[in-house]
């Protein structure tokens, strides 16, 4: 059975692909001045990016996990959350509150999502 490493990186790939499963890495913003709202829904995008390339979207995701920096922003993080999941195959998700690796880092985002 191949494996597949999507936008592979210094320390790791973007997403990897098997078994019929797409394993995302966490994802972050690039934006650093952006809220947690702009930087979740550039993390979605992304997201979105990765599916595809892989071959699946976001009606296959399984599983998400998402750590906020400050959970005082879960709100902001569901603003943008709620208007890109797709509501008719939610996927199981969590949400903490973690140390991220940097302070510009808000929002990571990371899953599992099933191929067709």
């Amino acid at each position: 059975m191949s494996i597949v490493r999507i936008d592979p990186g210094q320390r790791f790939a973007s997403a990897v692909v098997h078994g019929g499963l797409v394993y995302l890495a966490g994802h972050v913003a690039h934006n650093p001045d952006a809220g947690v709202r702009e930087q979740t829904a550039e993390i979605l995008a992304s997201i979105d990016r990765h599916l595809a390339e892989a071959g699946t979207d976001k009606s296959h995701l399984l599983t998400v996990s998402v750590w906020l920096a400050d959970i005082s922003h879960f709100d902001e993080m569901n603003a943008a959350w709620d208007a890109w999941v797709d509501k008719a195959n939610l996927p199981g998700r969590a949400t903490v509150e973690a140390k991220l690796a940097s302070h510009v880092y808000k929002v990571e985002i990371a899953g599992i999502a099933a191929l067709p």
